[in-house]
């Protein structure tokens, strides 16, 4: 299966996703093409130490969102994408975009949502006081971090936890979570009914 993966920064699920692969736990998967908003993020390099084919799309060039995301959808069908991984893109895709690939597009979340939602969602509810977050991998749709929720993961936070800790924590998860969430798709395991996915087992 053909992947794309928009990436923002980092790109620490983009190396745990390529670390799947190369490892063998994600099979008949390919990641095409990583493709940034940021000319500068590091997931770049990481696609580049790992001959991964990458793109730097100017957001600049473009007046508007839909005009951006219609030359990123142009790049995808390209490649013949059949699953779309947004691992820390930091732009709200839009609902042209959506609809060009619904079901197909992967989306990671550093809570359990439906609470704390959008950016800094680690502080938030560590700031809030919770006592009990986690990972939510969803698939995306024309919401904000409200799309079908496809694998969730608890932690606990401990009275003693740093918000660096906890981050340190939430990481982990994430890059154990995803991988998984994408096994799933591939194995065609996953549908959606009402807005909910099931896992076929």
């Amino acid at each position: 299966m053909k992947i794309g993966i928009l990436a923002s920064g980092n790109g620490s699920n983009l190396q745990a996703i390529i670390d799947s692969i190369n490892k063998g736990y994600l099979q008949n998967a390919e990641i095409s093409i990583v493709i940034s908003d940021n000319e500068n993020a590091y997931a770049l390099k990481r696609s580049k130490d790992n001959n991964i084919k990458n793109l730097y799309i100017n957001k600049k060039e473009y007046k508007t969102r839909i005009e951006y995301d219609t030359k990123i959808v142009e790049v995808l069908k390209e490649e013949k994408i059949e699953l779309v991984i947004l691992a820390g893109y930091l732009r709200w895709i839009s609902e042209y975009f959506v609809n060009e690939y619904r079901g197909r597009i992967m989306n990671i979340h550093p809570s359990l949502l439906p609470s704390f939602k959008g950016l800094n969602a680690i502080e938030k509810a560590y700031n809030y006081g919770v006592k009990i977050t986690g990972v939510t991998v969803h698939f995306v749709d024309e919401t904000e971090d409200a799309g079908p929720i496809i694998l969730q993961e608890t932690i606990i936070i401990n009275e003693n936890m740093s918000l660096e800790k906890l981050e340190e924590e939430i990481h982990k998860i994430e890059h154990k979570l995803y991988p998984k969430a994408i096994d799933l798709f591939i194995k065609d395991k996953l549908y959606i009914e009402n807005k909910k996915v099931f896992i076929r087992r």
